[in-house]
């Protein structure tokens, strides 16, 4: 792990325009972090979808074809604290459902920590855990005869450009047999004044989540990254519907990681892309399911229609 961290680090430093994968904010103390993103008043996406979970989660089992009597294996892609998952595990508990959660994350810390939540909560469900990249884990899944459910919630699936997206799609499909369901959960376009918000909080907590990719390259890496000579930097467009986030040099700076042997110089008001958050509508949707195995059943949307959940079945 530590080597495909230094490895993309020094290639996203080293390019003309300067990136970091934004799947390196999550240790931790990331995750901390993202927690009490989730529960800022501008992040309305977990609240948005939460809607979904909360008051829709008998039209969610309904539109995924669940049977009680038919084993099912429910796959969640960077669970996370599962806090809506669990909206749909009592539910599921409740009515004699018979099933095993599988969450999968490349946080082992959230991983343990939802497991021991769970635990408490759920003793009657069955819990597997899995930590690491999702495709290396789903394709131990190719071969059982199961049927699966995967839940890909939160609108992670915006971290990628729409050519990204579609080959996930791909590669997920091919993961999966015939009729096995996917929940793919997505940020619906919108205005600037309810969307930049929620990257850009007046309490400072998303610019303290976007610096954390910095304290860990300084902590695992031996960097010297000036945390305060760095800035936070979102913008959003309704046209283009993709929020961004990057990092902005606040002055000529030169920094150096030792375990790299290596120094990269940053000029004042340099940019470090680090996060995309693309939204969506139908249109953008179906392009990018086109080219997959993959036929979307149905959507769900909360009651101010700023969030989707796709039902969608492997043909």
């Amino acid at each position: 792990m530590i080597n495909n961290f230094k490895n993309d680090v020094n290639e996203g430093l080293s390019k003309v325009n300067k990136t970091l994968s934004s799947k390196y904010f999550y240790d931790k103390k990331g995750d901390a972090i993202f927690v009490e993103i989730m529960n800022m008043p501008e992040y309305y996406l977990t609240n948005a979808e939460m809607d979904i979970f909360k008051n829709q989660t008998q039209n969610i089992i309904d539109s995924l074809k669940l049977q009680k009597d038919t084993f099912f294996e429910l796959v969640e892609l960077g669970a996370g604290d599962g806090t809506k998952t669990k909206q749909l595990l009592q539910k599921l508990d409740d009515d004699g459902y018979d099933f095993e959660y599988v969450p999968i994350d490349i946080s082992q810390n959230a991983l343990n920590q939802l497991e021991t939540t769970l635990h408490k909560e759920f003793p009657n469900v069955n819990v597997s855990k899995r930590q690491g990249e999702y495709f290396k884990i789903l394709s131990s899944f190719k071969d059982t005869k199961a049927p699966k459910v995967v839940l890909f919630l939160g609108s992670n699936i915006g971290n990628l450009l729409d050519d990204n997206a579609k080959r996930f799609v791909a590669s997920l499909s091919e993961s999966l047999n015939t009729n096995d369901k996917i929940l793919l959960g997505v940020d619906l376009i919108k205005s600037v004044d309810i969307v930049l918000p929620a990257y850009n909080d007046k309490q400072g907590i998303t610019k303290r989540f976007n610096l954390n990719v910095l304290e860990r390259i300084n902590r695992e890496l031996e960097g010297d990254f000036n945390l305060d000579e760095f800035d936070h930097l979102p913008e959003y467009t309704v046209v283009e519907g993709i929020a961004k986030s990057y990092l902005v040099s606040k002055i000529d700076q030169i920094v150096t990681i030792d375990s790299l042997n290596k120094s990269f110089v940053f000029k004042k008001g340099e940019k470090i892309h680090t996060e995309i958050s693309r939204k969506y509508n139908d249109d953008i949707i179906n392009n990018i399911l086109k080219d997959s195995q993959l036929k979307l059943i149905t959507r769900l949307t909360d009651c101010k229609h700023y969030f989707a959940d796709y039902i969608l079945e492997k043909v």
